[in-house]
């Protein structure tokens, strides 16, 4: 695959191979392992708009980074260009210099909002939202998602919009809304988009491999590609997409454990790191029982005394 560096406005990024934004999981800890990793960059969990507005502490605590981590993505969501704009100027986002626009969260409550996925059914307001958000001086990036079914793919005039309405990169995961996060990616609506527009296209859906990653890069023409799920069982892919030397499943574990412990308290890194030992150990022999003894355990020193019994 080729691995390149990108530019996002002004923004210089290493390369071309980025984490996705996952809720629930792409923490300060988590992001900053992948990108030692190779991620190019990596996106924080989708953020509210109106959590921003209204100075939600659980939307802030969902922002934390620091200089370690180097360039990251701010990812927000909403609906009301202005209140999407604020959100872009909020205190809580200045350390991110990108901010990306979700366009294509499946999540039924926040479709029903007219948020996520919902705003590739209105285009004229998506464009306003992207217009609105410029105006905060950060390089917007949006991601989204080739249309709501199969019946009605939007992907190639929808990028032109969003290039139009001053985005600097855009991101196409290749499935309906519908699909949710099944089903085969759509080439084709991918590329379309890319040869439509100027700005840095990247690839999103299917990436579990070297060899997926390049498919996709091959049969699209995109300038990179983002990672989703992989990442979670293996944050290594990143490793084998980029060429970045492998460390042992223990040291990883490790490594994300100490980076959560120094940012979380003790009980959300109890519950975190239980919940990314359970995707690491799958295909382990005896899986299932070091799951069941994960879960029951009650402190990071128990986890990481069943992790050097896995992995050790």
């Amino acid at each position: 695959m080729q691995v390149k560096p990108i530019k996002i406005g002004e923004i210089a990024v290493h390369n071309n191979v980025f984490l996705a934004p996952l809720a629930g999981y792409t923490n300060y800890a988590f992001r900053r392992l992948c990108k030692s990793y190779g991620a190019g960059l990596c996106c924080t969990e989708m953020v509210s708009a109106k959590g921003l507005k209204y100075g939600s502490e659980n939307t802030k605590e969902l922002l934390y980074t620091d200089d370690k981590e180097g360039v990251c993505a701010a990812q927000i969501f909403g609906s009301d260009p202005e209140i999407m704009r604020m959100a872009c100027e909020n205190e809580a986002l200045a350390p991110f210099p990108i901010v990306d626009i979700n366009m294509g969260c499946p999540v039924p409550k926040i479709y029903k909002n007219g948020e996520g996925s919902a705003l590739l059914e209105n285009p004229i307001l998506a464009e306003k939202i992207v217009k609105e958000c410029v105006k905060s001086g950060k390089e917007i990036t949006v991601k989204f998602r080739i249309g709501i079914h199969a019946d009605n793919l939007i992907t190639e005039e929808f990028a032109k919009r969003m290039e139009g309405a001053g985005a600097r990169l855009i991101t196409i995961h290749g499935r309906t809304k519908d699909k949710v996060y099944a089903g085969e990616v759509n080439y084709k609506e991918i590329a379309a988009a890319k040869n439509a527009v100027q700005i840095p296209v990247i690839a999103n859906g299917g990436v579990f491999s070297l060899a997926d990653g390049e498919k996709l890069m091959k049969e699209t023409g995109a300038d990179g590609v983002m990672v989703a799920r992989a990442a979670l069982f293996e944050p290594q892919v990143f490793c084998v997409l980029t060429g970045t030397p492998t460390e042992s499943t223990l040291t990883m574990f490790e490594k994300q454990m100490a980076w959560t412990r120094a940012t979380c308290d003790e009980r959300f890194t109890t519950v975190f790191m239980r919940k990314m030992a359970a995707f690491y150990v799958k295909g382990t022999r005896g899986a299932a029982a070091y799951k069941d003894r994960l879960f029951q355990a009650q402190s990071p020193e128990e986890i990481l005394s069943i992790a050097k019994e896995i992995w050790g």
